[in-house]
């Protein structure tokens, strides 16, 4: 039995090295295609990547919205429980406006997009290699980085920020509905309070964050589609393993970065 075990955790180990040497690599033909492309006279897709960043970005934006603006509701109303022990309601604006822009939006929004976009891609992807159209492709000389990856890897990077953004917004809007109905605070002091609160290291932060989240969950998700193997069930599974292991890997980076962050002060 415990020999089993041992297996199976050894198996699990060196199936993770393998997928995390073959992300490595893929990220750095994407950074090759993107930086040193242009130069060596490859023309970037930017047509495609437009319309992944649409898909990726404007097909969120109902789900982003609902989701941080009930959140700001929930932590403006949870934190005016435990600040008006104090006598300190007003700070309600401070919170919201800090936990919105330094975390939760960005990581909300990412969550959101592991689950729409990147099981999309596996998906895509998964199946393109099972009907050996991927195959195809590199019989005719297309280079697959260039053509499949790289587009929605840029759409990602460039629509995550955006969408962190507006997520910040919502959930701020949030708090301050409950902040100007439940709490009693003006309306033009609850959103003072919030620019007073807001420091330009905290959108930053933010930004940085949406960024590699787009990153994580673009790599995740087209190494996962371009590793399937076998039949259509295979394509299933893929697309399970991307919105889990991006999840993780968000939460990793998100403490990461944080981390960073809060050491450069």
């Amino acid at each position: 039995m415990f020999g089993k075990a041992l297996q199976a955790v050894g198996s699990a180990t060196r199936e993770s090295l393998i997928q995390t040497g073959e992300t490595w690599r893929l990220f750095a033909g994407v950074c090759s295609r993107l930086l040193l492309g242009p130069f060596r006279g490859e023309r970037l897709r930017l047509r495609q990547a437009i319309g992944y960043a649409v898909e990726a970005g404007n097909r969120s934006l109902p789900l982003v919205a609902l989701l941080c603006f009930l959140v700001g509701v929930i932590v403006s109303l949870q934190s005016a429980h435990q600040l008006r022990t104090f006598g300190a309601a007003d700070l309600v604006a401070d919170l919201v406006a800090v936990s919105m822009s330094r975390e939760l939006g960005p990581l909300l929004t990412a969550i959101i997009v592991a689950g729409r976009f990147g099981s999309a891609i596996a998906a895509q992807l998964g199946t393109m290699r099972v009907t050996q159209e991927i195959d195809a492709l590199d019989v005719m000389g297309f280079d697959v980085v260039s053509y499949l990856v790289a587009p929605r890897l840029l759409a990602l990077v460039v629509v995550m920020p955006c969408l962190a953004v507006f997520a910040d917004i919502v959930g701020i809007l949030g708090g301050w509905a409950v902040g100007t109905t439940a709490l009693g605070i003006g309306s033009p002091a609850y959103l003072q309070r919030t620019a007073e609160a807001l420091e330009l290291q905290d959108v930053w932060a933010g930004l940085a964050k949406a960024m590699a989240f787009g990153l994580v969950i673009g790599l995740v998700g087209c190494q996962q589609g371009l590793a399937t193997r076998g039949g259509p069930e295979q394509v299933g599974r893929a697309t399970t393993r991307t919105v889990v292991r991006s999840i993780l890997l968000i939460v990793v980076v998100d403490l990461f970065v944080t981390a960073l962050f809060y050491v450069g002060g």
